[in-house]
């Protein structure tokens, strides 16, 4: 676990190697209100292939909150300065929703350090109907902090059925939700009203796997299947019965979707 310093603080991250010395990297980048923990169901099935790096994005779990409100180049910067740090060259990148659109914008700016994409129950675009809702949801917290809008993530991040069969693990995954900073949430939520990929997405050469759960109602599948299309040679897959947090709800289908791909893209090894 180190801090990597940014404009304004430091962000949290943690490094799981392989057991294989000679194993490629692989970045995993978490959903707004989340952090690096939530990729804990991905953890066995991802070290004995890569070295694994997680962080917290800035505002979010043990990272520091620099003053917002935030944009789309500062994750990226972002994610240049922790690859820096570790010495990293280049890394496939995954991430989920907030962390999925990092990653596009990751991979337009900087192709030459992606080895491979994998953009999770994301956007590409800030229609005005997306606008409004993350207006409504930070005037929300301004008036009732993040309990506010707490429950309301969980039934948009996973159905009944998984909320009334794994309570332990909906409570941590809500317990993380209310420890968000405010401001932190208002910085990145002020990044997704102003998201505009999508007419760039064509210009992604990078081997990329858009995944998206088959009942997220927040990142469609049509709209993901849309913006796998784009791009030259894109896979797309739907994970069954899932909904925003597809790689909790159903983490046995993420993990093999995920890694069928990862295993046909070619590899690389980076310093570090």
């Amino acid at each position: 676990m180190s801090r990597v310093a940014i404009g304004g603080g430091s962000l949290f991250t943690r490094v799981d190697r392989s057991t294989n010395p000679a194993a490629p990297w692989i970045i995993l980048s978490n959903s707004l209100a989340a952090d690096h923990a939530m990729w804990a169901p991905q953890m066995a099935a991802l070290t004995p292939h890569f070295h694994v790096l997680r962080y917290d994005t800035r505002g979010h779990g043990l990272s520091d909150v620099p003053p917002g409100p935030y944009a789309f180049t500062d994750l990226v910067r972002d994610v240049v300065a922790i690859l820096d740090y570790h010495r990293i060259d280049y890394a496939v990148f995954m991430g989920l929703s907030l962390g999925g659109m990092t990653g596009l914008g990751f991979a337009l700016a900087h192709p030459g350090r992606l080895s491979g994409l994998i953009c999770c129950d994301a956007r590409a675009d800030a229609p005005p109907a997306f606008v409004t809702s993350w207006q409504a949801r930070i005037t929300a917290i301004e008036r009732g902090g993040m309990a506010a809008i707490a429950r309301g993530t969980i039934e948009r991040w996973f159905g009944p059925a998984f909320r009334a069969a794994q309570p332990d693990t909906v409570a941590a995954i809500e317990a993380t939700i209310r420890a968000t900073p405010v401001a932190g949430y208002k910085g990145c939520a002020a990044a997704l009203m102003g998201l505009d990929y999508l007419k760039r997405l064509d210009s992604i050469r990078t081997p990329s796997l858009f995944v998206v759960g088959a009942n997220d109602m927040a990142a469609p599948p049509e709209a993901m299947r849309e913006m796998a299309g784009r791009l030259p040679s894109a896979a797309f897959s739907v994970i069954p019965g899932a909904s925003h947090l597809a790689n909790v709800e159903n983490a046995p289908d993420f993990n093999a979707a995920t890694l069928s791909f990862l295993t046909r893209i070619p590899r690389k090894n980076a310093r570090s």
